[in-house]
């Protein structure tokens, strides 16, 4: 079967600052709540930081080139805050602009089109430290922080998205602290889910009036959810995880006024306040959304409690393993979220921001990597997709994760989603089997499964 895609269809791969620019300290940048996390907290797997990471920041050159190479039409970036603005509000940093000024610059002249997410997860320290995201005021402070973007670099970047799937920040970082800033509250998660939400609309508001050409979205992170058995206990633990996984932040996104029902009772007095007209401003209009999707969950109640009572295991194909961070091969599953954005949310235009596999990959006797496993996993997703065009969906782009070995949060260094190997001792890069497959499908328009 050939699995084609429309030759407007656009290729890449996506990264964010934390995970690969290092220089943590330099040129003025200040500290975001990763830097404090990684140095303060015993979390992180064996101790590794971000500090130098792939040191993107002084190879920007090198790694914009390799894309070049690789045939990428597209690459999807973040800006990191507190490079830019040291302490979250206030002056901004001209070292830390100029650094981006030239990185587009460079993408520029290497025919790749900037998707610039203005938030991965490193909010300035200097804002944690006045409550963070759960006071309202960060929502402010974002949006200033977006309107100098749009003013510096609106006449270079493709596409924005204001934030990276925010239900990491708020849960994993504020209540199961597993995350940064490690605080352990529902309460303050809840609020953070909503500030989040309200910093995209205010940012949404601002690109308007900004003049700034390009589109404006946000990245979620959507997972295929359903009961593992149709009893009725396994039935509402499968729709109270889906309105946490999904309905959560779609619902106000796309305007339907009100969080999920299920989950407001759920919560009870630790939901977060709801201001009047709130919901109209995070429903602003976006030109996109941009889907993060890496796995599904056959979902059980769990008797032992927890704050959804659900429990379940990862939806895999048959023949498949699981991925080395232990998430289930389920390309179906983004069909079936690319077919309920088509039915149930509009039929947005809608671009795969993430979607990748942890192998543990490592280079051998000849210095190749050959992650055969990975090209398998991206086949099957990329033919998900294009099914899903057949069928109506808007899907314009679709970016792996991620392009280089990084940084992988709690995780450190260990585990490696990349096309292309990174020696983190030298750093030097080398092309994965599945890079030089995926510069095959972007030449070819296509592949053959």
């Amino acid at each position: 079967m050939r699995v084609r895609f429309p030759e407007s269809f656009l290729f890449g791969a996506a990264t964010a600052a934390y995970q690969i620019e290092g220089a943590w300290n330099e040129d003025g940048k200040g500290p975001s709540i990763w830097d404090t996390f990684v140095h303060k907290s015993a979390r992180i797997t064996s101790g590794d930081t971000g500090d130098a990471a792939c040191d993107h920041y002084h190879r920007f050159a090198e790694d914009t080139l390799l894309m070049k190479e690789l045939g990428f039409e597209c690459y999807r970036m973040s800006v990191s805050w507190p490079r830019v603005i040291p302490k979250g509000r206030g002056k901004p940093n001209p070292k830390g602009l100029d650094f981006y000024d030239r990185l587009f610059d460079a993408l520029a002249a290497a025919g790749i089109k900037p998707f610039v997410t203005l938030y991965h997860w490193d909010l300035p320290q200097a804002l944690e430290d006045i409550g963070g995201w759960p006071r309202r005021e960060i929502a402010d402070y974002f949006a200033d922080y977006a309107a100098l973007m749009f003013e510096k670099f609106g006449d270079r970047v493709e596409g924005w998205m204001t934030l990276n799937e925010p239900i990491c920040t708020a849960f994993l970082g504020y209540h199961s602290g597993v995350f940064a800033p490690g605080r352990n509250c529902l309460g303050d998660a809840l609020a953070a889910a909503h500030t989040q939400l309200l910093a995209h609309g205010k940012a949404v508001a601002a690109f308007r009036a900004s003049g700034a050409c390009g589109k404006i979205g946000i990245a979620v992170n959507l997972s295929d959810v359903e009961p593992a058995t149709r009893s009725s206990d396994d039935v509402a633990a499968a729709d109270r995880a889906d309105a946490f996984d999904n309905r959560w932040f779609l619902d106000p996104l796309f305007g339907r006024g009100a969080y999920p029902q299920v989950l407001v009772d759920w919560y009870g007095r630790e939901m977060c306040q709801v201001k009047d007209g709130d919901f109209k401003t995070i429903a602003a209009p976006i030109d996109f959304f941009g889907l993060n999707y890496y796995s599904g969950n056959a979902v059980r109640a769990n008797p032992s409690g927890g704050f959804l009572k659900t429990a379940g295991k990862p939806l895999q194909e048959p023949g498949t393993e699981l991925t080395d961070v232990g998430w289930g091969v389920w390309p179906t599953g983004l069909y079936r979220l690319l077919m309920r954005l088509k039915k149930e949310y509009g039929n947005p235009s809608v671009m795969v921001t993430e979607n990748g596999m942890a192998a543990a990959d490592a280079p051998d006797k000849e210095g190749e990597v050959n992650d055969e496993a990975r090209i398998d996993y991206l086949a099957g997703h990329f033919a998900a997709a294009a099914k899903a065009v057949r069928n109506g969906s808007k899907l314009f782009g679709y970016t792996v994760w991620t392009l280089m070995d990084n940084f992988e949060w709690a995780q450190g260094f260990s585990k490696r989603f990349g096309l292309v190997y990174t020696d983190y001792k030298t750093q030097a890069r080398i092309l994965k089997s599945s890079a030089k497959w995926y510069a095959r499908v972007i030449a070819d328009g296509g592949f053959d499964m």
